[in-house]
């Protein structure tokens, strides 16, 4: 490569990227994930429209790996542990059994709908049968969920990556001659391992970070990062699972006391989520051959009709039986699983393998993708509300880069208070929120201003609130509760509990 022919790469990726940055804002408007954008970016720079050509399968693999791991990280950074402590069993059914169970419903559907052959069945089943991180982070993180249903569908994304792996990879074998011990023994040997070299290095990073004195702040997130890819990278060195060991190195490292420039370090993780999101999506849209995709469309409907309706309703229920989700839970959760990049990255191992009939599999996957994602993605606002587990008002968490805040540990809270509060006309002394929280500015009407004690609050009015780590559960509950019963909710009975 001449140092023009750099330039000439470096400006167009550079376009690609602030594109796709603007074209991230007009998506969320519209409640799609940046995915499609970046897909269809890919696509048009492609071979069939601009006539960029692309088809090194190997490589996007290898690629979109790496992406993958980074988007882990992101997330297992961004999650907070509380979350997603109660609900580990059944994420983890969730991850195993309602995989296979997914994979092995689809595969039936594709082999007698559709006419595929059976090992190419089961590389439909098992490429589609996992969740992708970051549709889940980035859709569903912006919806008022209740705690424990966002909790298990961020954890399964989290988790679901390796057993999908590992019956790809079997399933990639020519001839095929699957074997259930052989997978079973993979399985726990990649799962198990993965997750003592996640936590391990989790644990390691949490006493040594706060030790190291490093020269300047801006090392404290490279040296997370760093730590994070070093156990994806000697989980896969020793054939553990990667994908589980970056994510758990992650939560642990980011849910510990003590992490230096936490908020730095969450904002640069985001800022290294987004741009794998972007590379990767661009790359794989790359990838496909435009004019072999019109043919896919029916097989694609089809496939994930089965998956949709069938295949994952019925993993859920089965997944979660040991535990207590009502009919509406289980509902929201067939329905939200996203699927994004994993699926399309999975799609390249066959190819890779010189499978018979794996472009097809990735072509069929890409319109699958696209088309549900189209459909899912915009409707999980409404299904939410449909189905009562969106509450009346809810907080959500602002990821600010602030040094007093990340030295008090405090978290930056919003809410809007809606028509039928009961905190409309409390005072912001009456609220009486728990020391340390603190109303810090009220918008109303487009105006913004600093509340003083007798400041009444009002319907519509956008209120932040400050409080700590510590803290933050209290003044949840506390603004639950006098939005439910007023300033006497505690005499009501009202304790703000979540629904």
């Amino acid at each position: 490569m001449t140092l023009h022919q750099l330039y000439v790469v470096l400006l167009v990726g550079a376009s690609v990227l602030l594109v796709s940055v603007v074209a991230t804002r007009l998506a969320a408007k519209v409640g799609l994930p940046g995915l499609l954008l970046y897909l269809g970016f890919g696509v048009v720079l492609g071979n069939d429209v601009i006539g960029i050509e692309f088809h090194d399968a190997q490589l996007a693999q290898a690629l979109g790996t790496t992406a993958l791991a980074v988007i882990l990280i992101e997330g297992g950074l961004t999650t907070r542990w509380a979350d997603i402590r109660p609900v580990l069993a059944p994420a983890g059914l969730l991850a195993t059994l309602g995989v296979g169970f997914s994979t092995v419903i689809t595969a039936l559907g594709a082999y007698w709908l559709i006419g595929t052959s059976w090992q190419i069945s089961l590389l439909l089943g098992a490429v589609v049968s996992s969740t992708d991180a970051a549709a889940v982070f980035a859709v569903l993180r912006s919806l008022p969920l209740p705690h424990r249903v966002a909790g298990l569908l961020e954890a399964e994304s989290g988790f679901n990556d390796a057993p999908s792996v590992i019956l790809v990879v079997l399933f990639s074998q020519t001839p095929l001659h699957p074997s259930v011990w052989h997978f079973i023994g993979d399985l726990v040997y990649e799962l198990a391992v993965g997750a003592v070299i996640g936590v391990a290095a989790g644990w390691i990073a949490r006493y040594t970070l706060p030790r190291l004195a490093l020269p300047a702040s801006g090392l404290y997130p490279l040296t997370v990062f760093g730590l994070c890819l070093a156990a994806f990278a000697a989980a896969g060195a020793v054939g553990a699972s990667g994908f589980l060991a970056a994510y758990l190195s992650a939560l642990v490292l980011a849910n510990g006391p003590g992490l230096p420039h936490r908020a730095a370090t969450r904002s640069f993780a985001e800022g290294l989520g987004w741009l794998a999101q972007i590379g990767l999506f661009v790359l794989l849209g790359l990838l496909v051959d435009p004019s072999e995709l019109g043919r896919q469309v029916v097989p694609a409907l089809v496939v994930g009709i089965v998956l949709l309706l069938v295949a994952r309703p019925l993993s859920v229920v089965v997944s979660l039986l040991p535990f207590n989700f009502g009919w509406r839970e289980q509902a929201f959760l067939s329905y939200s699983g996203l699927r994004g990049a994993v699926p399309i990255v999975l799609s390249t191992y066959p190819v890779v393998h010189h499978v018979p009939g794996a472009t097809r599999v990735l072509d069929i996957v890409f319109v699958l993708v696209a088309l549900y994602t189209l459909v899912q993605a915009p409707s999980l606002p409404w299904a939410s509300r449909a189905l009562r587990l969106t509450p009346h008002q809810s907080t959500r968490e602002i990821l600010v880069e602030s040094g007093p805040l990340d030295v008090l540990d405090a978290e930056l809270l919003t809410m809007t208070i809606p028509p039928t509060s009961e905190l409309d006309s409390v005072s912001v002394l009456e609220l009486r929120l728990p020391d340390p929280a603190v109303i810090t500015l009220i918008i109303r009407d487009g105006l913004s201003f600093v509340p003083s004690d007798d400041t009444e609050l009002r319907t519509g009015d956008e209120i932040l609130v400050v409080t700590t780590r510590q803290q933050r559960e209290a003044t949840e509950r506390r603004l639950r509760a006098v939005d439910r019963r007023g300033v006497l909710a505690h005499w009501f009975g009202e304790y703000g509990l979540a629904e």
